[in-house]
């Protein structure tokens, strides 16, 4: 066997390589795994094709090999087709032989059980006994439009001439793959290539993509998600996307919050898993589209128009030949946030005298005018050139479809403008997308998907996910819960501003003659000190408005009593004693998550004990800066008292900011706090700062301490 080294990067061997070797390969072409090499031979891929089936002498009419072992060169990429446990034996042959990436479609992994997981990692281990990376198992193929290479088993490739172009799509589920072209073909999209990842045994999405970022073919990213596993690997990709230059549009399915009933505190509930997701991919600065078409049809804007240093809401236009088309595109732009902006009565006068008369309205409508191109022409001239409009909706009625080399053709010669236009016809048509695409005008198929597109590249920021943020986490691992003092001594000392407070032994409260001296006055909160009780106030283990020694002593025994109710199990023996603060002009909740996808998150919502009903946060990838935290205040509705609205009296903001800062910097200072919750924070006014009530950590207790750790969260999600 000839090994033809060269100097070929990874992901030219992955995506474009110079032979191939197809394991499984079946003589009857009615089956799945035949149809690889039926389109390989369709798409006319040029470099040498090996198709490896041992009981045969051919397959389809081609030689048939009986091991990779016997093949005349070392194929660079190969496709496995075979059951499981031979699929780990072709591994294994794939590293013994040096070939650089195996694509298995195999099933009967990790998703079958324990019996499965343990063939998975019998899959790595043969990967690791070489230099081969694994994509898949499960992984419907390796698609290149530009070069024919067709490893796939998906029939949506069965159809010739898929659309090449610039648009590199990883996916985690096979399918997609096969539905985008689908949607895409015939409409000026193609695609640079195409991957399902499958299981991500080995060769996750995030470490495809980032080793596709240098190939000079590939404009831009598309990426289908069903979780965020390997989000180290996306952040990383993130980096080298943003560094070329490169946009990435995202489509992720599943919006649960199951995971914050692995939470002790409210932020584990606010931070849901999408709600996790999407500071994500705010910090990664990716498109987040939430309509499945958008997700081909993003790039194309997003490749116009420039990432901003915050979300910007842009002056969007729209122009229209059918205002009943137009009223449906307005008002989806509505129903996303932006604004439509119509044109001034100057620009309407001056449309007018170029041939282009329009009614001042919220839109420019052309009516039937609007089928000429030199009508198009000059309404755009002066609509782009006006300095009014950040973004242009051109609406087209019939004449899309109709006579496409009238108002369709003057569209698409304005795409070249520093005012973008994009494009929704009202009938299907698409020879004028094909038309519009092609000449850098974007047209969406739907007003939604339009809208959808237009909303997330606004939205869209640059990059700012570090190359130290943590992400791994062990979620089975043992935790513990400190008590109310305890949590507040430790974000004391990152510089959050902590109410005083001091503990007192119940059983010296009980003795009438033991002094009682507080080093602050009156009056005072007595609540119950246990980091068996997370939530006080659940179990009446709160006493307000203590006015004297004698309340205290009444109010200790008064939350024994109550606790002795509601958990008999635990027993209190302190309690804590906090002086009373002055009610502020509102309450706020900051708080800290280790998320176990995306590492860790800061959380700021309104505060006390209905914010989980509420649900009105704000979330960011910690740590933040002071800027960051400032627009996250301004995010919160329930939070607009404190800023000036409405001639309101404005609260101590940069407090609050710097409040939100510090309490993210536990990413960095403290990795054992997995979680931790000021809750209420007391927002004061201007220059007279914020004052935590409360607080809440819990921490990871490692293994070898395990048997000395206080208690785990296990008992706290028994007892809640």
């Amino acid at each position: 066997m000839t090994d033809h080294r060269t100097d070929r990067s990874f992901a030219e061997r992955l995506i474009d390589p110079a032979s191939i070797a197809i394991v499984g390969a079946s003589d009857d072409p009615t089956k799945t795994t035949a149809r690889p090499q039926q389109f390989l031979a369709q798409a006319g891929y040029r470099g040498n094709a090996y198709f490896v089936n041992p009981r045969r002498e051919t397959v389809q009419g081609a030689k048939a090999w009986p091991s990779l072992t016997a093949l005349p060169e070392v194929p660079e990429h190969v496709y496995i087709m075979t059951g499981a446990e031979a699929a780990i034996a072709a591994v294994e042959e794939c590293a013994a032989l040096g070939v650089t990436a195996a694509t298995v479609l195999s099933s009967g992994f990790a998703e079958d059980g324990p019996e499965g997981v343990g063939r998975e990692e019998r899959l790595r281990a043969a990967a690791a006994t070489g230099s081969v990376r694994v994509i898949g198992p499960s992984s419907l193929g390796v698609v290149n439009p530009r070069t024919g290479v067709m490893l796939t088993g998906n029939a949506a490739f069965g159809e010739p001439n898929i659309p090449a172009g610039g648009i590199f799509v990883a996916s985690q589920s096979g399918s997609v793959i096969g539905s985008l072209v689908s949607r895409a073909r015939g409409r000026g999209i193609g695609f640079a290539g195409l991957v399902s990842t499958g299981g991500e045994a080995d060769l996750s999405l995030g470490a495809l993509c980032e080793s596709m970022v240098d190939d000079p073919g590939v404009t831009s990213f598309a990426l289908f998600l069903e979780s965020l596993r390997h989000s180290e690997d996306l952040a990383s990709f993130a980096r080298a996307a943003a560094a070329a230059g490169k946009p990435v549009a995202v489509y992720k399915l599943g919006r649960s919050d199951e995971a914050a009933a692995l939470s002790v505190s409210h932020t584990g509930a606010l931070a849901g898993e999408d709600s996790e997701s999407e500071a994500f991919f705010r910090a990664c600065g990716f498109a987040r589209v939430y309509t499945f078409e958008s997700l081909v049809e993003a790039p194309g804007l997003l490749l116009r128009v420039p990432t901003s240093s915050t979300p910007v809401s842009p002056r969007v236009g729209v122009v229209t030949t059918t205002g009943g088309g137009a009223a449906i595109m307005v008002d989806q732009l509505a129903l996303h946030g932006l604004t439509v902006v119509g044109p001034s009565e100057d620009l309407v006068a001056t449309m007018a005298e170029r041939g282009a008369p329009i009614p001042h309205s919220g839109i420019a409508d052309l009516g039937l005018a609007g089928a000429r191109h030199d009508v198009v022409t000059a309404a755009l001239d002066a609509m782009q050139n006006s300095g009014e409009f950040d973004l242009i909706v051109f609406v087209i009625g019939s004449s899309a479809r109709l006579n496409p080399e009238l108002a369709v053709q003057a569209i698409s010669e304005r795409g070249d403008h520093e005012v973008p236009i994009v494009a929704f016809a009202l009938p299907e048509a698409p020879d004028a997308a094909a038309l519009l695409n092609t000449s850098g005008v974007p047209a969406f198929r739907t007003p939604e998907s339009c809208a959808d597109v237009i909303a997330a590249t606004y939205q869209r920021v640059p990059a700012t996910i570090g190359g130290g943020t943590r992400f791994a986490v062990d979620a089975d691992a043992p935790t513990a819960v400190l008590d109310e003092l305890e949590s507040g001594q430790l974000l004391g000392r990152l510089g959050v501003a902590v109410s005083p407070s001091v503990a007192l032994d119940t059983a010296s409260l009980a003795d009438d003659g033991v002094e009682l001296d507080l080093p602050f006055d009156y009056p005072v909160v007595v609540k119950v000190l246990s980091d068996e009780v997370p939530h006080k106030s659940d179990v009446g283990g709160v006493v307000l408005n203590v006015a004297d020694a004698e309340g205290v002593r009444a109010a200790a025994r008064r939350i024994v009593a109550n606790v002795a109710d509601h958990a008999p199990h635990v027993v209190v023996n302190r309690v804590l004693v906090q002086q009373m603060a002055s009610r502020g002009l509102a309450d706020a909740l900051v708080g800290y998550r280790v998320s176990r996808d995306v590492g860790p998150i800061v959380v700021l919502s309104t505060g006390g004990v209905l914010a989980e009903i509420f649900a009105d946060s704000s979330i960011r990838l910690a740590p933040v800066t002071r800027e960051t935290a400032r627009e996250m205040i301004g995010e919160v509705k329930g939070l607009s008292v404190v800023t000036g609205y409405r001639g309101l009296p404005e609260g101590d903001l940069d407090a609050l900011a710097d409040t939100i800062v510090a309490l993210s910097t536990l990413a960095v200072s403290n990795t054992e706090v997995l979680e931790a919750e000021l809750n209420p924070v007391s927002v004061q006014h201007r220059g007279q700062g914020v004052l935590a009530l409360d607080a809440l950590v819990r921490t990871a207790v490692s293994r070898d301490h395990q048997a000395a750790a206080p208690r785990t969260d296990d008992t706290v999600a028994a007892q809640n």
